[in-house]
């Protein structure tokens, strides 16, 4: 629950998810479509790489110690 590690891992997830998302569902969403899959697909690409940014700060501070 550090401010620091959520602060960062955020800002991981926004741009590597939106850079995931552009790869994966771009033609989609910049043609207007948007499936149901999509709805649950979108926001698990986002918090993909915020949990590894979590995870990876957490244990570098675990080692630290």
């Amino acid at each position: 629950m550090r401010r620091d590690v959520i602060k960062r891992s955020t800002k991981v997830g926004l741009i590597v998810g939106s850079i995931l998302t552009l790869i994966n569902q771009g033609y989609d969403l910049l043609g207007g479509v948007v499936t149901p899959e999509m709805i649950w697909q979108i926001p698990l690409t986002y918090c993909v790489p915020y949990c590894v940014s979590t995870y990876a700060a957490v244990d570098a501070i675990l080692q630290s110690n």
